[in-house]
């Protein structure tokens, strides 16, 4: 599988998301997933503290035990997981990571990612205590998560001389979702910033498994509620062309979905979620159609750029 660079480290083009872990999945099958990844070549796994309050990060671990050095780990702290654990004050990232490491069951974390920014602790000290990190071996490189173009500028600023920086920032993006495009993919650009875009299937929406017209399949995201400003009529308008696009040539409205993803600039990594080893196989080949420029211009006609 085609690799990209996020800093030091070469990512699978296709990664795999882990928030269904604990949540929508148990141990047993996030095992069987995990596994499934990794046949499949991708080696980038993506979770967070707060997933399933920890089970994620156990679950992943577990799953990866002997293979860890195989493969590439993200994680991410700051959102609440109580009302104590939470934010980025330099002495809870501290203790943040060494409650990641311990769930992990590793020694080591390859990509740790401030999840949403902190408005009561100035970037500068999170990146200090972040620096010391990276020093200390416990995590290889940094990135940050729901950032504008503003607050990259800022933590670009805040980042003392030979001292650890993001090199990576995780934002919502999807063709019905392109709020990025004017400024963070740009700056992205600009700094040499890897960008990973989350809910890249808008919560299974472009997966092509619902319809207009059609019931929601049960027990899937739209059927228990997830987004529901998604799920529209208008966006299922749109989903219908694209799915015609994508069926015209071939390809299915996921192939759509996610190789569109990994031709905008600045993209490294396609993080889809999986529940079954299925969805990990259909999503790690979703990646390798190459949009051409007219292609892309023409899916820009049916889900317009964002203003």
């Amino acid at each position: 599988m085609e690799k990209r660079k996020i800093g030091s480290l070469e990512v699978s083009l296709a990664g795999l998301g882990c928030n269904n872990f604990g949540w929508r999945i148990d141990a047993a099958q996030t095992a069987q997933v995990v596994g499934a990844a990794i046949d499949a070549g991708v080696n980038f796994f993506d979770t967070a503290d707060m997933y399933s309050t920890g089970q994620s990060e156990e679950y992943l671990g577990r799953a990866l035990g002997a293979r860890r050095k195989q493969v590439l780990v993200a994680t991410k702290f700051g959102l609440p997981m109580d009302e104590k654990r939470k934010g980025a004050k330099p002495a809870y990232v501290r203790q943040a990571v060494e409650d990641s490491l311990r769930r992990l069951g590793t020694d080591y974390i390859d990509l740790y990612q401030l999840h949403h920014p902190d408005k009561e602790t100035p970037i500068a000290d999170t990146l200090g205590a972040l620096d010391e990190l990276v020093r200390a071996g416990k995590v290889r490189e940094i990135g940050c998560s729901n950032f504008s173009r503003d607050q990259l500028l800022e933590a670009a600023a805040g980042v003392k001389t030979g001292a650890a920086r993001f090199v990576s920032v995780q934002n919502n993006y999807s063709l019905l979702h392109r709020e990025p495009e004017p400024e963070v993919l740009p700056e992205c650009v600009r700094q040499g910033l890897g960008f990973l875009p989350f809910f890249p299937l808008a919560n299974g929406l472009l997966s092509g498994k619902y319809r207009a017209g059609q019931n929601m399949p049960a027990g899937s995201r739209g059927a228990d509620g997830f987004g529901p400003k998604l799920f529209t009529d208008a966006n299922l308008a749109i989903v219908e062309k694209l799915i015609a696009f994508a069926e015209s040539r071939g390809h299915s409205m996921l192939d759509l979905a996610e190789s569109w993803l990994a031709s905008q600039p600045a993209v490294v990594s396609v993080i889809a979620g999986a529940k079954t080893p299925e969805q990990v196989r259909t999503n790690a080949a979703a990646v390798s159609w190459k949009l051409t420029a007219d292609e892309l211009k023409a899916i820009d006609a049916i889900a317009p750029r964002a203003a």
